[in-house]
């Protein structure tokens, strides 16, 4: 089986093309079975004296190994959905938990590295391996090290468990976007709606052999329904569809229900929580992050709350006001994107679709490839002749002064069978193998943009570029490392609650003059982005930021409430509507089950810490603060950033990468300031 099974080759690039899903299982069960057996000899030889390549860097190429087989098959998953593929990936599931689970709560392997980190040897480890034996044993004490025999097995069944409910979580939300569609074979009910926007969903029709158009759930799709139909029972309709996805509401209720799995999976959270010692999911969930309690964390998002309610509530009435002038009295949720798109363009002058034509795909690439490349000192040219899972993938190289960095993925377009959102996705790490070699890192870069059409080019809204420039600061951490120990190379290692400073740190630069010059290049003329639409972009940058603030708070503290309060008798639904009593200007109907589609913290690893992304922006907006003191391009500043942040990845705490670079704590000045919130709301 090894002989043809591309999993279990030694590959430079994963073979894309040729990873079938029976090759899925073999291949794990054959990696799992010789990992178990090189364990039980690295102990052995590891029991007098433990050393670094002994005993970390010997287990570093077992993760490597299963690494390489399972990235491309979990990565498949994602982005090439099908029936085949899905049973197979969960078939290997409870076998990887119960593989990680004995790593985690081995006696013999944790003291060995609990005799190293003691060991004199230690002492002479550079920072970096020290943080990794830290973390480590942390991580042993997480795992259940310290536990009885029974509760040691408890655990393992509840991450199994966990393990499981995720995923199906995950595919029941994929499943409920897919099973929605409408057909419309009436131009005029689509009126308001763009021209690329029609012929996205004429395109949708014809492959389902349908004449007219197809209007589904992917977000491109809802987007512009609900940001330009004139119809408002059409905007209803679909809204109706999109937030009782995956529950026990709307046109398809209890067909793939989330509702029981959320249940579950917040009972065995709470249960983990209380078998290691911990009072709630929140509390385990901060032991390996930056913030130091659950009341920091609350009072940090209440905080924030109190100072963006009033101007939210502000944005609410400008917006109802204009809407009731257009002859909508009883502004409804569904009515929201239509009317903010209308009074943006009628106080600004200009619309999303308006400033699309200026960011034409490869235009806004060679932009912030000049950019970083300005800023970091590294050059990027794009790949061809490589295997791919779509025709659309793209690859593209890092070198500096001639040397190989890394590799990166694109694929960046919203088609079906993949899954929503973006996200980045580290298929390979930086580190040292043991013969000495280099491994060079490789990253995954995904997408949910609109694609070409009518003959144009992907031209992409302004949030888009954002959503690009964040995943690919992502990329840049991951890629840009120096650090050669697997354990804190790229965002190894990194507190969750500080991975997202480098990806909302280059957004930054889609809103300076400088980085829109560069990102910006109309696609008939290629000429760069007026200064009147430049001004007037920059004008409404801040357009509606108190209800975007309070949206972020109310999904955080829903978040961090949810998992510290679990057991009190509230439900899931309970728990929201306290949030948006307390933060929220509108309150959305009552058949809303947004968080029956909230993945991130039911299948994504943002449990009791979705609040990162503020928590992230307040270090993000400071960190660029630097910049406007120094230049927005300078290259000293850029390189300064790349050398205190990008590159030392895990390898200390991030307050302390952060004030290297800043010389000083973060202050939350500079985000209110760059959201339009510091002062008092008018």
């Amino acid at each position: 089986m090894s002989a043809s099974n591309p999993l279990l080759q030694d590959f430079d690039l994963p073979p894309y093309s040729a990873i079938k899903p029976e090759h899925v299982e073999p291949a794990i069960d054959s990696i799992l079975a010789d990992s178990r057996a090189a364990l039980v000899s690295i102990l052995e030889s590891q029991r007098a004296a433990p050393s670094w390549d002994g005993l970390v860097l010997a287990l570093d190429e077992l993760n490597a190994r299963l690494g390489r087989a399972w990235s491309p098959v979990s990565h498949l998953n994602a982005v090439c959905n099908n029936a085949e593929l899905r049973a197979a990936y969960e078939a290997c599931l409870p076998k990887l938990s119960e593989y990680w689970t004995e790593m985690g709560q081995n006696k013999p392997l944790f003291e060995a590295y609990e005799a190293l980190a003691n060991s004199p040897v230690a002492a002479g480890f550079d920072v970096a391996q020290q943080t990794i034996l830290e973390h480590a044993l942390r991580d042993f004490r997480l795992s259940g090290i310290d536990l009885p025999a029974a509760e040691q097995k408890r655990y393992g069944e509840i991450q199994m468990k966990l393990s499981e409910l995720t995923s199906k979580f995950s595919n029941q939300l994929l499943d409920a976007t897919q099973a929605w569609t409408k057909h419309v074979t009436d131009e005029a009910a689509l009126a308001g709606l763009t021209d690329s926007a029609k012929a996205q969903m004429a395109q949708a029709a014809e492959a389902k052999g349908l004449d007219g158009w197809l209007i589904s759930l992917e977000f491109p799709s809802y987007f512009a329904v609900m940001t330009y139909a004139d119809d408002r029972a059409l905007r209803e309709e679909l809204y109706a569809a999109y937030c009782t996805r995956a529950s026990d509401q709307g046109p398809n209720a209890g067909q793939f229900d989330n509702g029981p799995l959320m249940a579950e999976i917040l009972d065995l959270r709470q249960e983990l929580a209380r078998l290691l010692g911990f009072g709630n999911y929140s509390e385990l969930s901060l032991a390996s992050k930056m913030a130091e309690n659950t009341d920091q964390v609350l009072h940090f998002l209440r905080d924030l709350a109190v100072r963006s309610k009033p101007f939210a509530a502000q944005d609410l009435e400008e917006l109802k006001a204009f809407a009731a002038e257009q002859g909508c009295a009883d502004l409804q949720s569904w009515d929201v994107g239509y009317y903010s798109e209308k009074l943006r363009e009628q106080r600004y002058s200009i619309s999303q679709e308006q400033v699309r034509a200026w960011f034409p795909i490869d235009k806004v690439l060679s932009g912030l490839f000049a950019i970083v490349e300005k800023l970091y000192g590294i050059q990027i040219k794009e790949l061809s002749g490589f295997d791919s899972w779509h025709p659309d993938v793209r690859l593209f190289e890092i070198e500096e002064n001639g040397q190989h960095v890394g590799r990166f993925f694109f694929d960046l377009y919203a088609r079906a069978n993949k899954r929503g959102g973006a996200w980045m996705d580290g298929a390979r790490d930086k580190r040292r193998a043991a013969d000495g070699k280099l491994v060079s890192p490789v990253a995954n870069l995904v997408c949910n943009f609109t694609p070409a059409s009518l003959g144009k080019p992907a031209l992409l809204t302004h949030d888009e570029v954002t959503t690009l420039f964040h995943e690919f600061g992502h990329g840049l951490h991951h890629l840009l490392t120096r650090v050669e120990h697997a354990g804190a190379s790229g965002i190894n290692g990194v507190a969750w609650d500080a991975v997202e400073l480098p990806s909302q740190f280059m957004e930054n630069w889609c809103w300076e003059p400088e980085g829109l010059a560069l990102i910006s290049g109309h696609y008939e003329t290629g000429e760069p982005l007026p200064q009147d639409l430049l001004d007037k972009m920059l004008a409404a940058k801040n357009f509606q930021s108190g209800l975007m603030m309070v949206r972020q708070l109310e999904f955080s503290l829903f978040d961090f409430e949810l998992h510290a309060s679990h057991g009190e008798g509230r439900s899931v639904l309970d728990v929201l509507e306290g949030i948006r009593a307390e933060v929220s200007v509108l309150r959305p109907p009552a058949y809303n089950r947004f968080a029956n589609s909230f993945a991130h913290i039911f299948a994504g690893g943002y449990a009791a810490g979705y609040y990162s992304y503020k928590w992230a922006e307040v270090l993000s907006a400071d960190a660029f603060s630097r910049f406007e003191e120094e230049g927005v391009l300078n290259p000293a500043t850029g390189r300064a950033f790349r050398e205190a942040i990008l590159a030392r990845g895990g390898s200390q705490a991030p307050m302390l990468l952060f004030v290297d670079f800043r010389g000083r704590e973060p202050s939350i000045d500079a985000l209110l300031r760059h959201s339009g919130l510091s002062g008092e709301a008018a």
